[in-house]
């Protein structure tokens, strides 16, 4: 009987401290039970965040694609307007108003001859590519990079023409494409913008090589800072003719001093033509000289570029006039 109350002592004493562990792990296992839950609550938010995101970005893509779609047919209808309007002597201007009617069948005839000059110019890059990517033979590359030079002498022999017609219209670069307008000078594009756009393009090159296109540049630089200052003098002495005198005046003796003026004036301009025909001999030269100084297939890398780099322009103007107007 004396050894039964310690033992039952013991016991309760045990049986306390194994209910309290059971009541402890009940506690942290109830706690764990509610911390998981939380976890799973946000897990939840979060995949449904991320498929609302997903579902916006799904309704912006398919509006973004119609956009497309609709500025698309814009230019469609936009190239079908001036298409009708060139054969009926009607210019459109690019904001779709009607600027000015043109009689003048040379520049028409003009843009009829640089347009087929154009689809020409894509059949042979597109022969030049396919041959750089079928590794043809130095020979047969050569022939279709001297056939591209002679398809630009070709370009150059037609804007020398039509400049006799009509040499404001090549000034004007209305024949090309909006964005190409910006960088039109003297009618064309410059040679130094071109050679340093095709430097990065025609690597490895020698130090040779860069050393002639670096002088190259600065030479074709030099050149057209000087047509463009015969530019600026010309301009500032057309402006002195037609400013000189009475302005206002109805008088006879204003009247001679007038048709005087016109007769000094119209002598002035043409010398316009002049200048457009040196800036192309220019571009002309600065191709030649390029291309003698670059291997073959350096040549027709550097010509592919240029034809890329005039189709991102194109195709820029496109989306431009083609952009929704709201």
């Amino acid at each position: 009987m004396g050894d039964t109350s310690p033992r039952t002592s013991g016991s309760t004493d045990g049986d306390m401290d194994q209910n309290n562990l059971m009541y402890d792990g009940g506690h942290v296992g109830e706690s764990s039970d509610r911390s998981k839950g939380k976890m799973d609550q946000k897990t939840v938010r979060r995949l449904a965040q991320n498929r609302e995101a997903a579902r916006k970005s799904r309704l912006r893509k398919k509006a973004y694609v119609q956009q497309l779609e609709n500025s698309r047919l814009k230019l469609t209808q936009l190239e079908q307007e001036l298409q009708r309007a060139r054969q009926q002597g009607v210019f459109i201007s690019s904001s779709g108003d009607q600027s000015h009617s043109t009689t003048g069948n040379g520049a028409m005839a003009f843009d009829a001859e640089y347009r087929r000059w154009q689809e020409d110019k894509n059949r042979k890059m597109k022969e030049m590519s396919s041959a750089l990517d079928s590794h043809a033979s130095e020979a047969e590359l050569r022939i279709i990079v001297e056939a591209v030079l002679a398809h630009y002498e070709e370009l150059f022999r037609i804007k020398s023409n039509a400049a006799k017609n009509d040499v404001f219209h090549l000034l004007s670069g209305m024949w090309k494409t909006p964005a190409e307008r910006c960088f039109l000078w003297l009618g064309g594009f410059r040679s130094s913008d071109l050679l340093k756009l095709i430097a990065s393009q025609v690597e490895p090159l020698t130090e040779q090589q860069s050393q002639d296109l670096n002088n190259l540049q600065e030479s074709s630089q030099q050149a057209e800072d000087a047509l463009s200052q015969g530019m600026d003098s010309l301009q500032q002495s057309l402006s002195e003719t037609l400013s000189s005198g009475t302005l206002g005046s109805s008088s006879s003796g204003n009247v001679a001093n007038y048709m005087g003026q016109m007769a000094m004036a119209m002598g002035k301009l043409g010398t316009l033509e002049g200048f457009i025909r040196q800036a192309d001999n220019l571009r002309l030269q600065t191709y030649q000289q390029m291309l003698r100084k670059l291997t073959t297939r350096q040549s027709a890398r550097a010509l592919l570029a240029i034809h890329e780099y005039s189709l991102r322009l194109r195709a820029l103007s496109s989306l431009w006039l083609a952009r929704p107007r709201e």
